[in-house]
């Protein structure tokens, strides 16, 4: 087909699937984004039997769902009319962006406003909060992948530098951390000597969200300090102000829909601030991010979509990851091909959300003092508030399950009242 004259969508399918995580991130990414789970895919069928587009939405995750009057709106229109309808969400958006570049048999990127400049993309292996121990084992998951860099999140329940000294004994030399601290260190003052020294181990790529978004006078001071780039996500702070005040080294860009992902880049691109993708999901989504970083000239930090965390990518084909980069999709659409018996096979009725099991969290220091919680919402705001140490050498957290005994039924009651210190006797 050389264009879209005629072509019509005549189908919108919304499959709802339940995706296992890979079973050693399991248990940590229950804690907090355990619905990462439930992906919606959309498939959009058209008259010419040839062209379907794909894409998919992590529910738990994404900008924004697929609303219901989207789907209404598409069918009997010509797929390449709705390309630039963001707010049609993010699993409606890919799948007619894959349907019309297999009308027309190029890449998405052949039909995006700007000019190829990489046909290969760096991309990040990443991992939410887990103990040294298990991250290194990731690590060496990733390194065999082909993987180079490796974004994970440091939080003030565990020692990044036990961490970050755990990932680096079973890594080469030249793999690299982009630690993410989302806000957690709270002001300049505190995160200045925790990052010169993770500065000094020769392992950060980038430091991202140290501070608050607002305190750009506090990322200018710690700019000051440090010589690995500081990074925040792009759209959490006034553009002028942070651009004025020289707040950041570069930017988080954000799945927000394909223009409004483009006119970010493009406006850090104006200010020769680099950047990364971080649009979270499994290979489709691995696909797309690809195809947008083949266009924006300032994309040159590694891509962070989550892929790994998955027991599977939905792919015929996997990605290939070769060390660090992935190359971009030279086939029509995404280039990727679903893999329909998977869809088949994870499948589910409904998007009811997954019950998991009761579970108490306490945080332990050197010194004896213990803080409880009965969930990890509540232990995180209990951390910005400022209540736990931004991060103690020595910090570790325990998870306990529910045991059925009356212990725990009891300690959990007070924890989901409000967090309950315990401290040694020696103490």
């Amino acid at each position: 087909m050389t264009s879209t004259r005629g072509l019509t969508v005549t189908g919108v399918d919304r499959i709802l699937l339940d995706v296992p995580f890979s079973p050693r991130a399991r248990p940590w990414n229950e804690l907090l984004i355990g619905q990462w789970r439930l992906i919606e895919l959309i498939r959009v069928t058209t008259n010419d039997p040839d062209v379907t587009g794909w894409g998919e939405t992590i529910l738990d995750y994404c900008y924004a769902p697929v609303p219901d009057e989207a789907v209404a709106y598409v069918r009997g229109r010509n797929p390449a009319e709705c390309l630039s309808r963001d707010d049609f969400g993010p699993g409606l958006q890919m799948a007619l962006y894959d349907a019309v570049g297999k009308a027309l048999d190029v890449p998405v990127r052949s039909l995006l406003p700007l000019a190829q400049v990489r046909d290969e993309c760096p991309i990040s292996w990443w991992n939410t909060k887990m103990p040294p121990a298990v991250l290194a084992q990731e690590a060496r998951d990733a390194v065999a992948a082909g993987y180079r860099t490796h974004k994970f999140k440091a939080r003030p329940w565990f020692d990044v530098h036990e961490q970050v000294d755990a990932v680096s004994a079973v890594t080469p030399p030249d793999y690299q951390l982009d630690l993410d601290w989302n806000e957690m260190l709270r002001d300049a003052g505190t995160a200045a000597p925790v990052l010169t020294a993770l500065e000094r181990t020769g392992r950060v790529g980038i430091f991202e969200t140290p501070l608050p978004h607002h305190d750009l006078a506090g990322y200018r001071a710690l700019r000051g300090k440090l010589t690995r780039p500081v990074a925040d996500h792009f759209l959490d702070t006034p553009f002028a102000a942070n651009v004025a005040q020289e707040a950041f080294d570069g930017y988080v860009v954000t799945w927000q829909g394909v223009g409004g992902l483009l006119a970010s880049g493009t406006q850090a691109a104006g200010v020769h601030r680099p950047f990364f993708l971080q649009m979270c999901g499994t290979g489709l989504t691995t696909a797309l991010a690809l195809q947008l970083g083949a266009v924006l000239s300032h994309a040159v930090w590694p891509h962070v979509t989550a892929m790994n965390t998955w027991s599977e990518d939905l792919l015929r084909a996997p990605i290939e990851i070769r060390n660090g980069y992935a190359r971009v999709p030279d086939g029509p659409g995404l280039g990727v091909s679903v893999d329909e018996e998977a869809v088949h096979r994870l499948s589910v009725p409904d998007a009811t959300p997954i019950r998991y099991p009761r579970r108490i969290l306490t945080i332990a220091w050197p010194g004896g003092r213990r803080r409880s919680y009965a969930s990890a919402e509540q232990m995180w705001t209990d951390c910005r508030a400022g209540n736990v140490p931004a991060q103690q050498p020595g910090a570790d957290l325990a998870v306990r399950e529910d045991d059925g005994s009356a212990d725990f039924a009891d300690l959990y009651r007070r924890c989901a009242l409000a967090p309950v210190s315990h401290y040694s006797v020696s103490q």
